[in-house]
């Protein structure tokens, strides 16, 4: 008996333990994208979608909240500029509000806007949180332990060519989608290893309503089409909150909301987005549109998502198999 007990005192700290780590992270919610293989398909620009692997994406773009959390942990300092002064001083912004001088910055949220989509984020800031990502989301300054190593080697990088040369790492357990994954989450059927693509990332080919209904018919986003969905001051709808309009692999908002950095190379001095925003019409929601900009650029109708193919942490796993071995020991003692 005293054998069962110690065993259960162990493991129930040990859970403690895991819920500790859990609860001071950020979550972030994920699908997984099978069918490795699949066909990609034509469009003018090339041929897009095909990914030989499984992976997994954002169900949601990342948040107003999350990108929070993000520069309470790195950005007292902010060497790299995660943030911008126009996410809360444009009428437009994600709201969140920085307080306090260089060394000790605190960053805030209005509580009604932190589950709605970040924006004005460059594609360096959405590098630099994937590699706090990768790194256990640590708190500390903006260094190659928080933000400049980990999915992408930054150490720094800040200029158009500096960005444009930085490439994921074989190893990198959160990343910045590809062009291909991407335009797989958005558009692909999920019916195989096929190059069936619907032409909207709301599992349709037809044009999708921009009105934001309860319940949701389906088929909806929130784009520009004689006026906006909601408009002023929110602008941008809380993620997932077309309930039924998610893409055949269940990611939200691919479409409209704003457009979502990818890692292609679009020019010389353009990394992709995709998707539209709020403001567009529909035909920048298609799988044939793309777009592009600088890397360094944040505005109001830029966001990201992220991809990962996860794998448990290392904690887990030796909490975990400290808890298979107490469990052996327990019915060995009991059969004995």
């Amino acid at each position: 008996m005293i054998a069962r007990r110690s065993v259960l005192a162990v493991t129930t700290l040990m859970l403690a333990i895991i819920a500790g780590v859990a609860s001071a992270e950020i979550h972030i919610d994920f699908v997984t994208v099978g069918n490795p293989g699949n066909a990609g398909e034509v469009q003018s620009q090339g041929t897009f979608g095909g990914v030989d692997h499984v992976y997994k994406i954002g169900k949601y773009e990342v948040t107003t909240g999350q990108y929070t959390a993000f520069l309470n942990a790195v950005a007292k300092t902010d060497t790299y500029n995660l943030y911008s002064t126009s996410m809360w001083s444009d009428g437009q912004g994600c709201k969140i509000q920085r307080s306090g001088s260089s060394g000790s910055y605190a960053y805030s949220v209005a509580g009604d806007r932190a589950n709605r989509p970040v924006n004005y984020v460059s594609w360096g800031d959405a590098a630099r949180f994937m590699n706090w990502l990768h790194n256990g989301q640590p708190t500390g300054a903006q260094s190659w332990a928080t933000t400049e190593d980990g999915a992408y080697y930054l150490n720094g990088a800040m200029t158009t060519a500096a960005l444009m040369a930085v490439t994921r790492k074989a190893d990198a357990r959160y990343w910045i989608p590809s062009e291909n994954e991407w335009y797989k989450a958005a558009y692909h059927k999920n019916d195989g290893v096929t190059g069936n693509y619907w032409d909207y990332p709301t599992g349709s080919d037809s044009v999708p309503s921009n009105d934001l209904a309860t319940p949701d018919p389906g088929n909806s986003a929130n784009f520009y089409q004689s006026g906006y969905t909601i408009g002023s001051p929110y602008w941008m709808t809380e993620v997932g909150a077309f309930t039924n309009s998610e893409s055949p692999y269940g990611t939200f908002d691919q479409g409209g909301n704003v457009w979502e950095w990818n890692e292609a190379v679009a020019t010389a001095t353009w990394r992709g987005i995709r998707g539209g925003d709020y403001t567009r019409d529909s035909s920048r929601m298609l799988a044939s549109d793309f777009a592009g900009d600088d890397p360094r650029y944040n505005y109001y109708f830029t966001g990201f998502r992220v991809a990962t193919v996860p794998e448990p942490g290392s904690l887990t796993l030796m909490l975990c198999g400290a808890l298979a071995g107490l469990f052996w020991w327990w019915r060995r003692s009991r059969s004995g």
